[in-house]
């Protein structure tokens, strides 16, 4: 199968009458997949016992080493997790904090991460400290400013691969590298980043990093991917307590209890559909239409700015193309002052885009700023973005 031979609207079950542009919530199951998950489950319901007690464990062995090999880790450092919030929770709480000390997170970061990593530091005394990074800042001011907030109580920090609000790739090479010379772990939030980006972990050196496979990698929902430096398994204590306990990593953290596995054991047809549509070839295809759909929707709101707007600059970058990454399969527009500045807001906005208009996208006020996060996939095409931009227009100038 070719992506130019691709029939993308079979591929996917979404509902044809609603204008779909926001994959990177929750992802979309492609049909094929489906249908994987659908066989281990009657694998399952066949004989039970014989499952769980005889089939599974090596089942999942061989889907964490698929899984590994597609994400290019070593499979002795890899451990499955149902998704990115279960992993960092796992982390946080493996940490050996005492009073004082210090966890940095980002303004880009997602919010349950850091209400994890909050919830984490007041048990001991701990702080969480929020650090400032510019939605236009380039990679460089982006490093300068994370480890200039490192201090001699800094315990860990979390980075993100794609920012969930911002829709940002920060430069998480450089950032290892830099905080490694400082001796400060990081936690790679790759939530994202399997199957939208080109990802290679072993390379980066991160402590911890874990991304979704329910995202842009077209697994089953929830399924995601840990993955740990070696030095740093032994710490790890699994979120549930059951007969893995003992195992060490990665059976520890997996085996808990009569846990749905079909998510992850179906996550191996996943990547094996998107080989055979071709990595690259998706990768790019998203990546060019999020491009041209923040350029169509921003060009068709424009005239509903100010002459002169403290924000002028997002509603620059967002034309010109500077306000994303290349390779992201997903891009901000910029709203005009006062359309969504506040959760409120956005939230009814959102909600009214749903009912309708039958559009399913990303809204949010960020920095009392509204934005607009518009996702790309296989099944979306330009008039999706047009029809989002009428939409909007209809709805800002009511």
């Amino acid at each position: 199968m070719t992506l130019a031979a691709l029939p993308r609207t079979e591929l996917f079950t979404l509902d044809p009458l609603v204008t779909y542009l926001n994959h990177g919530a929750f992802g979309a199951v492609p049909a094929p997949v489906q249908e994987a998950q659908r066989r281990v489950r009657e694998r399952a319901e066949a004989n039970p016992t014989a499952f769980y007690t005889r089939e599974l464990h090596d089942a999942v062995d061989a889907a964490r080493e698929r899984v590994a090999a597609f994400l290019r880790a070593d499979p002795e450092c890899v451990a499955l997790m149902t998704n990115a919030s279960a992993a960092a929770t796992l982390v946080l709480r493996s940490l050996d904090l005492s009073p004082g000390d210090e966890l940095l997170v980002t303004d880009h970061g997602y919010g349950t991460v850091a209400l994890a990593a909050r919830e984490v530091a007041d048990r001991v005394g701990a702080q969480v400290r929020e650090v400032a990074v510019p939605l236009l800042a380039d990679d460089g001011e982006v490093v300068d400013r994370i480890t200039a907030a490192v201090s001699a109580r800094t315990r860990l920090v979390v980075v993100d691969h794609v920012t969930s609000p911002t829709a940002r790739v920060l430069p998480v090479g450089w950032l290892v590298a830099a905080l490694r010379e400082r001796g400060v772990p990081v936690l790679v939030d790759a939530a994202h980043a399997p199957g939208m980006l080109d990802v290679d972990v072993a390379s980066l050196g991160a402590d911890f990093w874990f991304g979704n496979l329910h995202k842009w990698a077209f697994a089953p929902r929830p399924s995601a991917a840990l993955v740990v430096a070696p030095e740093r398994r032994a710490g790890l204590r699994p979120l549930v307590v059951s007969w893995g306990v003992d195992a060490g990593f990665p059976q520890a953290l997996e085996r808990a209890g009569t846990l749905d596995s079909s998510p992850w054991l179906a996550a191996p047809a996943a990547l094996d559909l998107l080989e055979r549509l071709g990595p690259d070839d998706v990768r790019a295809h998203n990546a060019a239409l999020a491009r041209d759909g923040q350029r169509l929707v921003t060009t068709a709101l424009a005239d509903l700015w100010p002459d002169a707007s403290p924000r002028q600059d997002l509603l620059d970058a967002a034309l010109d193309g500077r306000l994303g990454q290349a390779e992201a399969s997903m891009r901000l527009v910029p709203l005009p002052p006062g359309a969504a500045d506040d959760p409120a807001d956005a939230a009814a906005l959102r909600r009214r885009l749903a009912d309708v208009h039958r559009i399913e996208t990303q809204l949010m006020p960020w920095r009392g700023v509204g934005l607009l996060r518009l996702s790309a996939q296989l099944y979306n095409d330009v008039d999706d973005y047009a029809t989002v931009a009428s939409a909007l227009r209809e709805e800002l100038t009511r």
